[in-house]
């Protein structure tokens, strides 16, 4: 009997059978603006090979305006047809299917060429976009259906035209974004016309025997949003235009709700599709924070989908399908929807990877091959660098053993996991302990190792990590002063009061930590919908609650203090920091940049502010909590050093910058594949 049976069922879809169903959600790598083919053919045979049912790419533009950026790669040219070719026979020779998702991305183009049904700019982009006539519209259509049909020609198994998350199509569909009088806005019949166009002419490009997916925004969480009618009033009318499946969107990208970010509990939305379910007779596809085989398969046994769509899992581990079908969950990496490295890069307009695996989208760049002389290599620290370098040397063959002082592996992540909405971390944890054992690492916990006890090794790799950097404020030795280490890793007492002193990631963290009163929303659905103001679309259009976000009351009255004079949390995570921003701001939290730190006494923290010490004032509260940053735990390498023993220095022992762990886990899998 199988472990998974709705998961690992086929899917008919008439003129071809799926193996299972999972789908690889579409992700914008950027790959396929490198123009290196073999690494964009690689990245997906590597899915292919992992056994996912059907992978949907990037999305591709169809033409110069729709275009996502300028230079957003698409299929334009006989060239473009070709190199896409590189990409269909490597996934067919390697047994999977792929399909090319079409985004036009109307007003959300980073381009002064957007174009949209209305001239309004999007607050996600600087440009204005020109409001399309009749031949523009046309255009538009002719061209998307252009793209579909040179996606056959290129190889590609079906095509998912993307009509949701706020971009062209969307954009149509609701009354915050278009405003016409024409023929293609006002009522809800003329302002769906574009997208069931779209579809008509695409099938009719395509032919009958092409997967066509429509993706369909289910909950757009932005006012004069969707309505439910409308909603499946679309969706009926896009299964009758031709599509094959209905995909699930959830939100625009300029909602002020989080949709898949980590603090966003796991199947967060399917309740959501599952209202779609027996509206339609094509299958429904849902999606948003699944990340693991067994939330995937209770989505589909509670008849939420169809299909489920996973994409940021398949970068943390192509394999994922795999390893479910072959009984070694457990030794599935965790996608633990950080947006570190794949979302935050995208916009930041560089190449994604994952943190949890550095190796996505760097298959071809960055090669894992078998060592030919296996080494003894002891690694010094088991926190995210350690442990990367670790299992990847073990991974080569080398011999490995593993020192860390303290009894659990994990580092800093151990304190990452208490923070409420980070409890992917726990997975993450779970998941280093098994391969840990898989792979053969022998492990020495509770052990201060010196350099007496690396004699006889090959290499040494000294992953140390930090220590909490000495703000230096007189009187922080006081009893009503402690720092986030006595606080997240000992359960340091803190009063009903506090101030933090440093306004990092690891002061919101902290902050997040304190003033969370009960379970994490993250781990209570309904409390978490209820914090963030989202309703039932049928009850409330486009799933905006009238009565707005709804937070538990705050534990602890906080206050998060920074010397820098800059809005507080403005270097944290791309697509994240407005969460974290926006979470202390619903629990009450005071933000104040720009101080000086005079001195601590039992009333309080007594700041000043500007060059000129102007403005003393006391921040009166029960307890200081230091999250002044850190500084790299070197103790051991300089020892090394000095008795002129060979080794290799990582993650925070190197830099110390925050708690970077895509950093560490990246040097430590680089330094690793190369020894």
């Amino acid at each position: 009997m199988q472990t998974y049976p709705h998961l690992l069922a086929p899917l008919d879809l008439g003129h071809v059978t799926l193996p299972n169903r999972v789908l690889m959600g579409s992700m914008h790598t950027g790959l396929e603006e490198t123009k290196d083919w073999n690494r964009v053919a690689e990245f997906y045979a590597a899915r292919a090979r992992g056994g996912v049912g059907l992978m949907v790419t990037g999305g591709m533009a169809p033409n110069r305006e729709g275009g996502v950026f300028p230079g957003a790669a698409g299929l334009f040219t006989p060239d473009d047809i070709a190199n896409h070719r590189i990409v269909t026979d490597r996934v067919h020779g390697d047994g999977g299917r792929i399909a090319m998702q079409i985004l036009h991305a109307g007003r959300y183009a980073y381009s002064p060429e957007c174009v949209a049904p209305s001239a309004i700019k999007s607050p996600i982009s600087p440009f204005r976009p020109k409001e399309l006539d009749e031949a523009g519209i046309e255009k538009q259509i002719a061209d998307i259906a252009t793209a579909a049909a040179r996606a056959r020609e290129a190889g590609y198994d079906g095509i998912e035209v993307m009509g949701s998350e706020g971009y062209f199509l969307n954009q149509f569909l609701v009354t915050h974004t278009n405003k016409r009088t024409d023929g293609w806005g006002g009522s809800y019949d003329n302002r769906m016309r574009l997208p069931i166009e779209v579809v008509r002419r695409v099938r009719a490009a395509v032919g009958a025997d092409f997967i066509v997916i429509y993706r369909l925004s289910m909950i757009d969480l932005i006012p004069d949003g969707s309505t439910w009618a409308e909603v499946v009033t679309l969706a009926r009318a896009i299964e009758t235009a031709g599509a094959s499946i209905l995909n699930t969107g959830i939100g625009w990208h300029e909602a002020r709700i989080p949709t898949i970010a980590t603090s966003v509990p796991r199947r967060a939305f399917s309740w959501v599709t599952k209202k779609l379910m027996g509206e339609v007779g094509i299958p429904v596809v849902t999606s948003n924070r699944i990340n693991t085989p067994e939330v995937a398969e209770a989505v589909l046994a509670d008849g939420c989908a169809d299909m489920v769509s996973m994409a940021r899992p398949f970068l943390a581990d192509a394999d994922f399908v795999a390893k479910a079908q072959a009984g070694r969950a457990a030794q599935i990496a965790p996608c633990i929807a950080c947006n570190q490295a794949c979302l935050d890069h995208t916009f930041a307009g560089k190449l994604s990877s994952c943190l949890v695996n550095p190796r996505a989208c760097h298959e071809t760049e960055l090669p894992i091959i078998a060592a030919e002389t296996p080494h003894r290599v002891a690694v010094v620290g088991a926190g995210p660098a350690g442990l990367a370098a670790a299992l990847t040397a073990a991974e080569r063959g080398h011999a490995v053993t593993l020192f860390d002082r303290a009894g659990r592996i994990g580092g800093q992540l151990n304190m990452a996991r208490v923070i409420p909405g980070k409890e992917e971390f726990h997975g993450l944890v779970e998941w280093y302990e098994t391969m840990v054992a898989a792979r053969g690492v022998t492990l020495r916990l509770n052990c201060d190792a010196t350099p007496d006890d690396l004699t006889g090794f090959d290499d040494i790799i000294i992953a140390t990590g930090v220590l909490p950097r000495d703000p230096a404020i007189p009187g922080q030795d006081g009893p009503n002063v402690v720092n986030y280490i006595d606080v997240l890793r000992h359960g340091a007492a803190v009063g009903d009061r506090v101030a933090l002193i440093g306004a990092g990631g690891i002061g919101f963290d902290v902050a997040e930590f304190l003033t969370q009163a009960g379970e994490s929303p993250t781990l209570n659905l309904d409390e978490w919908l209820a914090e963030w103001g989202v309703a039932d679309p049928a009850a409330q259009r486009g799933g905006i609650a009238p009565e707005g976000p709804q937070p538990e009351k705050p534990a602890r009255q906080v206050t998060l203090v920074q010397r820098k004079a800059e809005k507080l949390g403005k270097r944290l995570g791309k697509t994240t920091g407005w969460i974290h921003r926006a979470t202390l701001a619903m629990k009450g939290v005071t933000m104040i940049g720009g101080v000086n730190y005079e001195r601590i006494d039992a009333r309080g923290l007594h700041v000043t502010f500007g060059e000129d010490r102007r403005d003393p004032t006391c921040i009166e509260v029960d307890t200081i909590v230091l999250c002044a940053g850190q500084v790299s735990e070197r103790g051991l390498a300089d020892q090394l050093r000095e008795r002129g023993i060979a080794h290799h220095v990582i993650g925070g022992a190197d830099v110390a910058a925050e708690l970077d762990a895509k950093r560490a886990i990246d040097q430590g899998v680089r330094l690793a594949a190369t020894l």
